[in-house]
């Protein structure tokens, strides 16, 4: 319950994705644990699943397969949805503030509107995470900030 009110997670049912997700992944990464060490199949594998992690944003770079179980947990699924990389990139005061531009068609990840706060936003998409080019959210940021010009804005 706390994870849920503090990332702002609406419907149960995300959650419990989360959680199987996580899940998997420990169970993915012990499995891989009990194969040979030397195994090339188990070295593959353990690279493909930390890349996946890292490129996700859900684990740092240089982790183990040990780290795995001990640092994904369903906290770390829940910071990298949009609602939250909004609300750390300052474009919103609260989660809930962010929850509501989204639902309202205010954000959009690249030239995507997204309007799920739950959409996943991996490292990589992380820096297109902008305004909607006709929000007036953006207008009023933009004209608090002496930045607008009206070309922009027709």
């Amino acid at each position: 319950m706390k994870v849920m009110r503090r990332y702002h997670v609406q419907d149960r049912e995300d959650y419990t994705k989360y959680a199987r997700l996580v899940g998997s992944v420990r169970q993915m990464a012990h499995r891989l644990s009990l194969l040979p060490a030397q195994d090339p199949f188990r070295h593959r594998m353990e690279d493909q699943l930390l890349n996946k992690m890292y490129d996700m944003g859900v684990l740092n770079l240089g982790t183990k397969l040990s780290d795995v179980e001990a640092k994904i947990t369903v906290s770390s699924f829940c910071r990298r949805r949009l609602a939250v990389i909004v609300c750390r990139s300052k474009m919103a005061e609260t989660v809930s503030a962010a929850v509501k531009f989204i639902e309202q068609g205010h954000i959009r990840v690249g030239p995507d509107t997204i309007t799920d706060p739950a959409f996943l936003v991996t490292r990589h998409m992380e820096d297109y995470v902008t305004w909607v080019d006709t929000s007036k959210v953006k207008r009023t940021v933009m004209q608090y900030n002496d930045e607008l010009d009206d070309f922009d804005m027709l």
